[in-house]
């Protein structure tokens, strides 16, 4: 497929309603022509790495600010299945390379090791994903829901939460609000 949006973001237009979506950025993990999978970067799940460590009995040493990273809610798909962006970092072998910079896991060997020095230097955490069927992303890009951009690590690891919309949208250096709602076609 050569227009694949894997390592991609996609960035929710205002006019965007869905509650999941609303206001989102998310991360194109893989994209074919079965369809897509992502995971929304800046929802909250109403959780930190620590609590959720506590709720699946993963106990150990938790560096203190590594525990408190915030626990994203990555789409409406399995919420109650874990997902890990992570910076590359050997001895993972569950971990599918998304592009050099990131890779990504639901394996619980390394949720055991992200709150203390084994963990990779940069990791998110999501509970479920958002899915795609064959055609699905296209036809909602056509429909003028979503904008795309390549993603970058700093973005994807550094930003804050709750600015990772408004700072996706400044990297297109528009004013997403001046935007109409309708598609345009020449």
């Amino acid at each position: 497929m050569n227009n694949s949006l894997q390592n991609h973001f996609l960035i929710a237009m205002p006019s965007m309603q869905d509650p999941y979506f609303s206001r989102s950025l998310t991360f194109i993990c893989e994209h074919n022509e079965q369809g897509a999978m992502g995971i929304v970067l800046n929802q909250p799940a109403g959780m930190t790495l620590k609590e959720l460590l506590k709720l699946t009995n993963i106990e150990g040493v938790i560096d203190e600010k590594k525990g408190e990273h915030i626990v994203v809610a990555g789409g409406p798909v399995s919420k109650d299945r874990g997902f890990i962006l992570h910076t590359p970092q050997p001895g993972y072998s569950a971990s599918l390379a998304v592009s050099s910079d990131i890779m990504v896991t639901t394996s619980k060997d390394i949720l055991e090791n992200l709150a203390n020095e084994k963990s990779p230097e940069k990791a998110i955490v999501a509970l479920g994903y958002a899915g795609w069927t064959a055609g699905q992303l296209e036809q909602e890009i056509q429909e003028n829901s979503w904008l795309v951009i390549e993603s970058d690590p700093e973005l994807l690891f550094d930003v804050p939460i709750h600015k990772k919309w408004e700072t996706a949208v400044h990297k297109l250096g528009i004013d997403i609000w001046q935007l109409a709602p309708g598609a345009g076609h020449a």
